[in-house]
């Protein structure tokens, strides 16, 4: 046999039917809009301020502290993110202690207190202290982070999760382009007078605190907390929490390393099109609108391509196509004798300028890909009682490595590189982290495969998924007709599966590796090695009694001739020991396919029937009592009929 696990988090039975709705539908929700509204101005008034800054010290030469824009650039970015580490301990425990709509008024009544202080300190052209500002919009950003991200799944269907955080994702970056496009514009480049800028800025956090008055209430998940004002003893302690699952916290790590890979390359944007490309601020808006864009674009095609669910197999994709473009956003930069532009139009004639520009907004594509699916996994399987804290303890990983980025970044620029070979260097980086992530986790790795597989080189149409239990232990029983079927099985269930397979397949060198990180079940015919096969039963007992779900092939072997074959009893042994649920499923018109067995039993050497409509049927479960070999095997023939 072949394998496959799909190890996305544990759905309800609505989860795993494609839902007749969509993501867009939660905008017209009192539960979501608002919430969405007061989220949107926030992150629109934070880059207003933010990206205007930059502009003013990029493109108006003004020296801070001593620092040029070069290296200013990066010392803002180190401001804004330095409070999520300082403080996020305190805020996750805020936001779990005390109820969610109440906490974001208070925050959005922060803001506006905020942005006078920054409508002063632009109306007074005291540069050093709008950094000074900058640090106390980064501390209003902690406390709203964890409150943001784990009112989600206190008001969203699991089914709704990815769709939703898809919205607040692209939200964020449509946010962006407009704080880009209005920070620039009512930046006074004539008389540097930023009163329009600063009445923007008081108006949007107004704006914000009203949206926020229509949040409905959102109950306290653990309104008995006491709260630990040691922050640094608070961190670690929450760190654990996130840290008591191992997959949430690899999920922590590679959102952290979103966020480490995206800040090094937008932050530097500016200074790229200032140095490098040889463009002014309208050039850095276009840039950061195709990065923004992409993002949206991709957070956005999550949920169609998940299907409403976890797909932890866009996690790869993502880091995948992150890489190649940075890569190939070094090879696009311009020749360095260019002359300097004044206008987009300008820019666009010059060559690889549409190749920069698509580059860009394929890294936001990708980047979509990679952290969505992770932030729906952190907040479905996290505890719920601790959900905010381990939302602050993401927070807090972040913000080491955004830091992490700023000083790499910095670091690399003052070493003699150039921004594009800065670039190539995270580009390096990325694979390298990659790499590492999907070692330590391979489940990320084998829903990738199986995410291709029931994407590209079939089409899979699931029915009956509702039969699969959502929790508690049940064996799954299959016809067998090609080496793909437990791929395809295990990519279109929800929960988890411990396969059973065949011990030489198993002992496959490099195989081996992705088989025992996916917990498969090795077993041999008793002729073959009697131990092995008593050990197998008693590894399959064990799954059963942990609450798992174990997938058997009762044929025992590939079909030599497309039919379903007689059932083995070994069934039967499992479910005398283990009374659970046995769901019996048929696998059609894979017979014939490339990964299939020929007429006269031999492996097919010439592809067959790729792209083909692949029916996965999965019938009523079965009392343990009457879930004999004769009459499971029976189901399946019934299920599958004459799709073969």
């Amino acid at each position: 046999m072949a394998l496959s696990r799909y190890s996305g988090a544990q759905l309800t039975h609505k989860d795993e039917i494609l839902s007749g709705s969509n993501q867009f539908s939660l905008l017209g929700q009192r539960r979501f809009a608002p919430f969405f509204a007061t989220q949107f101005l926030g992150a629109l008034n934070d880059n207003i301020f933010r990206n205007g800054l930059v502009i003013l010290i990029t493109f108006q030469s003004l020296q801070v502290l001593g620092m040029g824009h070069t290296v200013l650039a990066n010392v803002a970015a180190f401001l804004f993110i330095l409070p999520f580490f300082l403080f996020s301990a305190t805020a996750g425990q805020l936001a779990d202690k005390y109820e969610k709509s109440m906490l974001m008024r208070r925050i959005k009544l922060l803001e506006i207190g905020l942005m006078m202080f920054a409508a002063a300190a632009l109306l007074s052209r005291q540069y050093s202290l709008m950094l000074l500002v900058l640090f106390l919009m980064g501390c209003q950003s902690t406390l709203f982070g964890p409150v943001k991200y784990a009112y989600l799944p206190q008001k969203l269907q699991l089914d709704e999760l990815v769709g939703g955080n898809a919205l607040v994702e692209s939200g964020t970056y449509v946010a962006i382009i407009l704080g880009l496009i209005v920070g620039i514009e009512a930046i006074d480049q004539q008389n540097g007078t930023q009163t329009l800028l600063a009445i923007i800025l008081i108006s949007v956090a107004i704006a914000g605190y009203f949206a926020s008055r229509q949040i409905p209430k959102t109950a306290a998940v653990d309104p008995e907390l006491v709260i630990n004002w040691n922050a640094w003893r608070e961190t670690w302690r929450i760190i654990a929490f996130a840290r008591a699952d191992k997959g949430v916290f690899l999920s922590i790590l590679g959102v952290s390393w979103f966020w480490f890979f995206g800040s090094a390359m937008t932050i530097q944007i500016p200074a790229y099109t200032a140095d490098v490309l040889l463009g002014n601020e309208s050039v850095v808006t276009a840039l950061f609108i195709a990065f923004a864009v992409g993002v949206g674009i991709g957070s956005l095609l999550c949920e169609r391509m998940s299907r409403h669910r976890i797909e932890l197999g866009l996690v790869p994709f993502g880091s995948i196509g992150m890489s190649l473009f940075a890569i190939d956003l070094y090879f696009a930069q311009p020749e360095t004798a260019l002359v300097a532009v004044n206008s987009i139009g300008d820019f666009l004639s010059r060559d690889n300028s549409w190749r920069i520009l698509i580059d860009i907004a394929m890294l936001g594509v990708f980047g979509g890909f990679y952290s969505v699916p992770l932030y729906a996994l952190i907040q479905q399987r996290s505890s719920k009682q601790h959900l905010s804290r381990i939302i602050a303890a993401n927070n807090i990983i972040n913000s080491l490595l955004i830091v992490l980025a700023a000083l790499v970044s910095i670091a690399v620029l003052k070493s003699g590189f150039s921004i594009p070979q800065l670039f190539l260097v995270i580009a390096a980086l990325n694979i390298a982290v990659s790499i590492y992530i999907y070692s330590l986790l391979p489940e990320f790795l084998m829903r990738f495969i199986a995410w291709l597989v029931i994407n590209i080189v079939y089409r899979i149409r699931p029915t009956g998924l509702e039969n699969i239990p959502r929790e508690g232990p049940a064996v799954v029983v299959c016809n067998h007709v090609s080496f793909m079927d437990p791929i395809i099985l295990g990519g279109s269930v929800a929960r988890p599966m411990r396969f059973v397979m065949y011990y030489k397949i198993f002992q496959m060198p490099f195989l081996n590796f992705i088989f025992k990180n996916a917990k498969a079940i090795p077993i041999a015919s008793k002729q073959e090695d009697e131990e092995l096969m008593n050990a197998a039963f008693e590894a399959v007992d064990a799954e059963l009694a942990a609450g798992n779900v174990v997938c058997i092939f009762p044929e025992g072997a590939l079909t030599k001739d497309g039919n379903v074959q007689k059932f083995r009893p070994g069934i039967e042994k499992i479910i005398a020991r283990r009374p659970v649920p046995v769901i019996p499923v048929a696998l059609g018109r894979l017979w014939g396919s490339w990964f299939s067995r020929q007429k006269h039993g031999g492996i097919r050497k010439i592809p067959g029937r790729l792209f083909a409509r692949v029916p996965v049927i999965i019938g009523k479960p079965v009392a343990p009592a009457d879930a004999s070999a004769e009459s499971l095997e029976l189901l399946v023939r019934t299920l599958r009929g004459e799709l073969r």
